[in-house]
């Protein structure tokens, strides 16, 4: 699978969305419905090429996408308004997601987690981009590397 890393950050090619399976799709949504109270997905209307192609994408109000193609720039990390309220609250940790994101129900499962929650541990990435850029301290090049997928822990 190729790696498709989207304007803010979430590894889309890890998001279920993207598959050509209704069954998963709908196992998706029943996820994010019970994890993030999204109601207005359906195993037909998620389907998700990534936000970085010209193909269907999941989420039409993104402001973030729109603005990123719009600046045409590869990733929200490079605009010199970064962060910004388009983009702010889609930046997460899986931390932060295992910690806010827990639905009154129950925990959240390991397949839940998998399938509905990591795309959006987008925070690794953005930090790597601001890195391979440029946009943050030498020192963070060296202690977390510089590729898209986590890059050294020197």
């Amino acid at each position: 699978m190729e790696e498709m890393i989207g304007y803010c950050g979430y590894s889309c090619h890890l998001c279920a969305a993207r598959s050509e399976d209704p069954a998963v799709r709908q196992k998706l949504v029943d996820g994010w419905r019970r994890i993030f109270g999204h109601q207005h997905y359906t195993a037909e209307n998620v389907y998700c090429e990534g936000c970085g192609s010209d193909g269907k994408v999941a989420d039409l109000q993104c402001q973030a996408r729109s603005c990123a193609r719009d600046k045409n720039l590869e990733s929200c990390a490079l605009c010199d308004e970064f962060p910004c309220k388009k983009v702010g609250h889609l930046l997460a940790s899986r931390d932060g997601l295992l910690i806010f994101c827990r639905p009154k129900d129950g925990p959240v499962t390991r397949e839940e987690f998998e399938l509905c929650m990591r795309q959006f541990d987008s925070m690794p990435n953005i930090v790597q981009i601001l890195a391979k850029h440029g946009k943050l301290p030498a020192w963070v090049q060296t202690r977390f590397g510089t590729s898209a997928q986590g890059g050294g822990d020197a």
